[in-house]
C-alpha cells in the first residue's frame, strides 16, 4: 500500500521553472499548494547517483531536511539506444556551460555523436522520469514513468524545454518541441509518472 498524501503544501524540489509549471498544472485538481525549491532559497544538492531513482531520492530528502515539508522530486532524462542509453542520468550535464545550461549545444552534441557512429534510423530513444515523494519521517514513494519515441534532426519547434525539439514520441509525427504543452502533459514521461503518483498518493 502506498502512503496517501494528506498535507496542504508540497515542495517541488526543482529549480527548473518549466518542470515546476508542469507539476503545478498536473497537481492543480487536488488543491495542493505547490512551492518550488528556488522560492524557498534552497541550494541544489549534488546528484552523485548513477540512476534516476538515486538522484531523485537525494533531491527529495535534501529538500525535506531543509524545510520540514513533504517534497516531490523528479529526475529525468533521455536515453538513446544507439548511444548505449546515454546521456541518461547525465542529460542535464551535457547542457552545462560556465554560463548556465545550453540545450541547443547538448542537442547538437547528441546529433554529432549519432552521426559519428552512423547510427541507423529510426534512432529509438525514450524519455524517463522518476518521481520520489518524501515525508519528514524519512518515508518515500517512487513512481517511474517512460515515453518511448525516437530522436530526429534538425531541431523542430520552440515549445517545451530541454531536448524536446529533437524527440518525436511514439504514435506522433511532431516533436515535443512542436507540441502544445497541454497535449504533451497528457502523454509525457512525467505525465506517466504523475498518473502513478496520483493513483498511489492522491487517489
Amino acid at each position: 500500500m502506498t502512503r496517501k498524501f494528506t498535507g496542504e503544501r508540497l515542495l517541488i524540489a526543482t529549480h527548473n521553472q518549466g518542470k515546476l509549471d508542469e507539476m503545478r498544472a498536473l497537481l492543480a485538481p487536488f488543491g495542493v499548494i505547490v512551492t518550488g525549491a528556488a522560492e524557498m532559497g534552497l541550494p541544489e544538492p549534488n546528484e552523485t547517483e548513477t540512476t534516476f531513482v538515486g538522484n531523485a531520492r537525494i533531491k527529495a530528502h535534501a529538500a525535506v531536511k531543509a524545510t520540514g515539508l513533504p517534497a516531490l522530486s523528479d529526475d529525468s532524462g533521455i536515453e538513446i539506444d544507439a548511444l548505449g542509453g546515454a546521456p541518461g542520468v547525465y542529460t542535464a550535464d551535457w547542457a552545462e556551460t560556465p554560463n548556465g545550461r545550453d540545450f541547443v549545444m547538448a542537442m547538437t552534441r547528441t546529433h554529432n555523436e549519432l552521426q559519428k557512429i552512423d547510427a541507423p534510423q529510426p534512432r529509438t530513444a525514450r524519455f524517463c522520469c522518476t518521481l520520489v515523494l518524501a515525508w519528514p519521517d524519512g518515508h518515500d514513494e517512487v513512481f517511474p514513468g517512460v515515453m518511448p519515441g525516437r530522436v530526429v534532426w534538425p531541431m523542430r519547434g520552440d515549445l517545451g524545454h530541454g531536448y524536446d525539439p529533437i524527440f518525436v514520441p511514439d504514435g506522433y509525427d511532431v516533436t515535443f518541441g512542436e507540441m502544445d504543452r497541454w497535449e504533451k502533459n497528457k502523454i509525457s514521461h512525467r505525465a506517466d509518472a504523475v498518473q502513478k503518483l496520483v493513483a498511489g498518493c492522491f487517489g
